[in-house]
């Protein structure tokens, strides 16, 4: 009984703590700015194409993302800094444990090339590649290249619930996890070449992304931010740019992805303490 006793006393101190850490905190009406950089994979997909003298469905065709070789020229030149695959988030928490904010992540899509794919459909475009389609076709580089890799981007709002794990005891130090969601507009420069079109590579909207994130995040000094983040999703595109300007033709292509990013940012106060 002694022992139940101390046990009970000890988890309802260990709560009573928790909380306290959890409302100390102070953190409504504060911002954070993040930056960091992920790495991607994605499910197979249907891309479906069509335009004057094509109708063509390329079916689980599969794609990886691109990484950028490790450098301080890649990654930390003012000019370079958005050419490797990054995230930007701008955050306000509007409670001490839940904050909303604005993102943008820069993924890379690039379809394996020379893979061989079930194509069905057809294309009456004169060449080489007219004719009926139902069954297998490598899809070499003077068939279709395609690419979403300046990029695959993602303009999103979102909003995350933090939850405290461990606290130093000046409190300026603290590692908590964080849950959260977030949906945005795809807004992807699409790199194709397709039969013998010339090449198109535009920013363009192309649908919608969704996706759910869990992180674990240490706050040092009260400001500074180290981030670890995965994020599962789901990438809808029904409107994708295949030709240049004056020339029909759209995509579309659906899938899901998972995200591993590393972030760092600053937590900072909007108005000067009293």
């Amino acid at each position: 009984m002694k022992l139940n006793l101390l046990l009970s006393l000890y988890f309802i101190t260990a709560l009573q703590n928790a909380y306290a850490q959890q409302a100390n905190l102070n953190r409504k009406g504060k911002m954070f700015a993040n930056w960091g950089w992920n790495h991607a994979v994605y499910t197979k997909s249907t891309l479906s194409m069509k335009g004057d003298d094509y109708n063509l469905t390329i079916h689980k065709m599969k794609a990886h993302d691109r990484q950028t070789q490790f450098s301080y020229h890649n990654y930390f030149q003012i000019d370079r800094v958005t050419i490797p695959q990054t995230n930007m988030r701008l955050g306000y928490f509007v409670r001490n444990n839940v904050a909303v904010l604005l993102g943008v992540d820069h993924m890379k899509y690039v379809m394996d090339q020379n893979q061989t794919a079930f194509v069905t459909g057809n294309i009456t475009r004169e060449g080489a590649y007219k004719k009926p389609y139902n069954g297998d076709q490598v899809l070499t580089d003077d068939f279709l290249t395609f690419e979403h890799t300046d990029g695959l981007n993602l303009i999103h709002v979102g909003v995350e619930y933090y939850k405290n794990l461990l606290q130093s005891t000046n409190k300026k130090n603290r590692v908590e996890l964080i849950f959260g969601g977030n949906l945005g507009v795809m807004m992807p420069k699409t790199n194709v070449k397709f039969l013998n079109y010339e090449r198109t590579d535009r920013f363009h909207v192309s649908g919608i992304g969704v996706g759910l994130k869990a992180a674990v995040q240490g706050v040092l000094l009260n400001h500074i931010i180290l981030r670890g983040e995965s994020i599962l999703g789901y990438i809808t595109m029904p409107n994708i740019v295949l030709h240049k300007t004056g020339i029909n033709g759209r995509g579309s292509q659906h899938f899901g992805y998972a995200q591993l990013n590393g972030e760092i940012g600053y937590l900072f106060n909007l108005k000067k303490q009293q």
